[in-house]
């Protein structure tokens, strides 16, 4: 096709396309929605994809979680419940191993008798009560294995833990509830009908969806001294360890499972009793979790897409009918079938591809809104073209049989064509 029939078939169907303003418009609605919800659905699973992303890079590369049983992405069978608990005497023997820099066992108080309640507690003072809070015992090794941060005071030193102190280190929305934030050290707190000292506030954890309290603010850390004075019941211990460098992993993971297979009597032939894991394991668990919601959203924007594409293609049909006569005149004086067929397919893609504009223009407007909600966005240039080459695709694939039924008209009936 010369370049003047292309630009004469081009401006013809503009022509066309404007002179049916209301029609295009309900015609490209499927296609709006469709791109706009790619956009969005995109958005906001980058977005979550990147806090959940610096949550894990705040909790380390190098460190490593041990635990009676995994507690990520797997439930728990009835054997892995019944397993022998963690000691504290295990986590000292790993400080020996050659590549551990850190080791941190921790105790959480478990309230099963408040519903929904799990790991929390009353906390109370300057005639406040805090609920929910979360209770832990840890050791002063736990603010160098996850490079706690104090906002204000002092962690725990050895001298605390040794005689037991009755002290505490608060979370941030804890100690700014009670006290206000900057009024909470050498104050007095009670737990469980003890009284203990505020040496200690945190500061405010990433988290990894934003908005609201972060229940990692919510908590009171004790020596773990001084916790089983609290809760003497509790004995099931989380250990955290922190290793010198990423590529050691392997090897580090080789060596605590035959400190901990030794230390807890497993047999040659059978499994390990215990769990390891790293930060890893959230990032796949997520990566499951984000994966499967974005195929089931994206499902759906595109069964908006293909229902656009059912509406573009009726309308074309109903042009078609609507210009048999124009399109018999057309042939009559020379236009060939691939200028007709061009021309009907051009269109097609034309009003697909303004949908397809506006479809980014408002899936943009709205991620760029959602970047100030809990969810978060993050826009990607990568899906901005991807849904707008979908709506071309859209109108090519869906526009092809009504051109191609125009172009085969018979040119002496359509010009008979009333």
């Amino acid at each position: 096709m010369r370049i003047a029939d292309f630009n004469e078939t081009m401006r013809m169907s503009m022509d066309t396309l404007r002179g049916n303003k209301m029609r295009s418009g309900l015609t490209i609605l499927g296609i709006v929605i469709g791109v706009f919800t790619v956009i969005v659905i995109s958005s906001v699973i980058n977005g979550l994809n990147a806090n959940v992303e610096g949550l894990v890079q705040s909790l380390g590369s190098n460190v490593l979680f041990v635990f009676r049983f995994p507690v990520f992405g797997k439930r728990p069978t009835t054997e892995m419940l019944t397993r022998k608990q963690m000691t504290y005497e295990d986590a000292v023997a790993m400080r020996d191993l050659p590549h551990v820099l850190a080791v941190s066992p921790a105790l959480q108080y478990a309230d099963h008798d408040v519903a929904g309640g799990l790991g929390k507690a009353a906390i109370s003072g300057n005639g406040r009560k805090m609920q929910n809070t979360t209770l832990q015992g840890i050791t002063p090794s736990e603010k160098d294995v996850h490079d706690l941060a104090i906002y204000s005071g002092r962690f725990f030193n050895e001298s605390d833990e040794e005689r037991g102190a009755n002290v505490t280190v608060l979370g941030y929305d804890t100690a700014d509830e009670l006290f206000g934030v900057d009024n909470a050290l050498g104050k007095e707190v009670i737990v469980g009908g003890m009284l203990f000292t505020v040496v200690g506030v945190g500061e405010k954890q990433k988290q990894a969806f934003g908005g609201g309290k972060n229940p990692q603010d919510n908590v009171a850390d004790f020596p773990i001294t001084t916790f089983h004075k609290l809760h003497p019941e509790v004995l099931d211990y989380w250990i955290t360890l922190k290793y010198d460098d990423p590529k050691n992993r392997p090897l580090v993971e080789d060596e605590l499972q035959e400190l901990l297979r030794r230390r807890r009597k497993v047999k040659n032939e059978a499994a390990d009793n215990f769990a390891i894991f790293g930060t890893d394991t959230l990032t796949r668990l997520w990566n499951q979790v984000s994966g499967g919601l974005f195929l089931l959203l994206f499902a759906l924007s595109s069964v908006a897409l293909l229902v656009g594409g059912v509406g573009v293609m009726n309308i074309m049909l109903v042009s078609v009918t609507e210009r048999t006569r124009e399109i018999g005149i057309r042939k009559a004086i020379g236009a060939t079938k691939q200028t007709i067929l061009t021309q009907f397919t051009l269109e097609a893609i034309t009003l697909c591809a303004v949908g397809g504009v506006l479809g980014v223009a408002i899936g943009s407007l709205i991620a760029f809104g959602l970047k100030f909600t809990p969810f978060g966005s993050l826009i990607s240039p990568v899906w901005i073209a991807t849904a707008f080459a979908s709506s071309c695709l859209i109108g090519l694939i869906f526009g092809i049989y009504p051109a191609w039924k125009a172009a085969n008209l018979n040119p002496i009936e359509a010009l008979r064509y009333e």
